[in-house]
């Protein structure tokens, strides 16, 4: 069964978690740059990995078959036959049913998830469209008009059963001015006690020339003891380059595998989700942690830590 693309939007590709295991071969893991709004769309939609990304404006389409989908992330207002869909809900169509997704209103990437995922070919391991080297996704590049994706029909007792459920999470809010925590590193010793200040203690301007490469920031600029050049070292998911110049840059989710400027600090992987949903013009302000308040932050916490917790707030 299949799905008709009307008009591909901004920037429109298949996306999933990403391609690991093969930036030593110099392949990029690309996937989402939201997680967070993700993991919501897929599950709300009913499993399945690839998803469409959608920046500053999104898709119309035409379901050619029965279908449960879900919309997430940016606030792109959305209709079904003119009706208005809601995000972080689960919706059912019909076929011949069109839907249409606008401009994002606030937050820049939408996520549309379809029951069972986009059916594309695994490359990798991954469906992720990498649109420098031209693989995953649809013939590696973003959608174009009249595109058709391949998706699963759930059975009519499926569809039924998962409308009848009417599952739906809490909205996610985008704020234009974004606080994330950094843990110092792998370069933090390589820019001056000036240069962390500054780092720190002002705000950054996202500029249009950012993309899911990287989010170039506009600013004060970050000191270094003898210049940042570096003999090219890995890049991950978050990473922050200073150029230079001294201009921080943020590598997002197809980042280069390697890179030559000195890397002030890294993003808490918490808090990338916040960068993704960025605009050009939007302010973002770093907060420095350690790599042990970051480890805490991704773990439940024990039993014993839990106990603690509760006497104090008792006993204070």
């Amino acid at each position: 069964m299949s799905i008709r693309i009307l008009s591909p939007g901004g920037l429109t590709t298949i996306q999933d978690r990403g391609r690991f295991g093969y930036q030593s071969s110099g392949i990029r893991p690309c996937g989402v740059m939201d997680t967070d709004a993700y993991e919501a769309a897929v599950e709300l939609a009913g499993g399945g990995a690839a998803v469409l990304e959608m920046t500053m404006l999104g898709v119309s389409l035409e379901f050619q078959s029965r279908m449960i989908f879900a919309l997430t992330g940016a606030d792109m207002k959305a209709t079904l036959d003119d009706i208005p869909v809601p995000r972080y809900k689960r919706v059912g169509a019909c076929p011949g049913q069109v839907l249409k997704i606008g401009a994002a209103m606030s937050g820049c990437r939408g996520y549309l998830a379809f029951y069972g995922g986009i059916q594309v070919p695994e490359v990798m391991g991954s469906r992720s469209t990498d649109m420098k080297c031209h693989i995953g996704g649809l013939e590696g590049r973003p959608l174009k008009k009249d595109d058709i994706l391949e998706v699963i029909e759930p059975d009519e007792k499926t569809f039924s059963k998962l409308l009848a459920e009417g599952k739906e999470l809490e909205p996610v809010t985008y704020t234009s001015n974004i606080k994330v925590r950094v843990i110092p590193g792998p370069q933090d010793d390589a820019f001056t006690e000036k240069g962390w200040h500054d780092f720190l203690n002002s705000d950054y301007e996202i500029t249009p020339d950012s993309d899911r490469m990287g989010l170039r920031l506009a600013g004060l600029t970050i000191e270094s003891k003898s210049g940042t050049d570096i003999v090219s070292d890995g890049i991950v998911f978050g990473s922050i380059q200073v150029t230079a110049a001294g201009n921080p840059i943020v590598l997002m989710a197809d980042h280069q595998t390697t890179g030559g400027y000195a890397k002030i600090a890294t993003v808490l992987s918490l808090d990338l989700p916040k960068l993704a949903q960025a605009r050009p013009g939007d302010k973002v302000r770093f907060e420095k942690i350690t790599a042990e308040e970051a480890q805490t932050l991704h773990r439940p916490p024990s039993f014993t830590e839990r106990l603690l917790q509760g006497l104090k707030s008792i006993f204070g």
